[in-house]
């Protein structure tokens, strides 16, 4: 696999779609940085979170998630509540190549205040705005800024096409739009 470059990032990104809106350099006039890197595309987050509260004491169940364990909140900037976390989106919606797998980093900017942002990787042939999950490892209250900087996607792009993709599967996170709770 070869990690792909800033012109193949941009030609695809106009050409195919595979990243709207697209930002063609790094902003980083007084915000945290986003979009083209050199190997990379930083995305922002959105205004849209789920902020995680423990006020019903439900367990918390991947197979059977309880919704009422958020409080929605459309927002500037989000506060996370010590040793929380909160679910946000992109403000990018993604179309990933069949012949490309796609992993997410986390900002160095939040890491060093405590702050982990967590994505799984976007497979071949996946598109949709990405779930992104903000932890605040902190023993304090922490801010997250919408429309800044929250993570970093590099391309990995494989030898052939994948034989079965995302899409080819019929994956249950396809297509998704705004912050999507876990499915079974």
């Amino acid at each position: 696999m070869t990690v792909m470059s800033d012109r193949w990032i941009r030609d695809r990104a106009l050409a195919d779609a595979m990243i709207e809106p697209f930002v063609e350099s790094q902003r980083r006039d007084g915000c945290i940085s986003y979009g083209l890197s050199s190997y990379g595309y930083d995305a922002r987050v959105a205004d849209e979170f789920k902020v995680f509260t423990n006020i019903d004491s439900v367990i918390v169940d991947p197979k059977d998630f309880a919704s009422n364990s958020f409080v929605d909140r459309k927002t500037d900037v989000c506060i996370i509540p010590p040793n929380s976390f909160a679910l946000a989106r992109t403000v990018e919606y993604f179309r990933v190549p069949r012949d490309v797998l796609v992993i997410c980093l986390g900002k160095s900017t939040y890491a060093r205040c405590g702050i982990i942002v967590n994505v799984t990787p976007l497979e071949p042939g996946w598109e949709g705005h990405v779930t992104l999950e903000f932890s605040n490892t902190t023993p304090l209250p922490a801010k997250i800024y919408a429309n800044e900087g929250a993570c970093q996607f590099l391309f990995l792009r494989g030898n052939e096409p994948c034989e079965v993709s995302y899409a080819d599967r019929a994956g249950k996170y396809m297509g998704q739009r705004g912050v999507t709770l876990p499915r079974l």
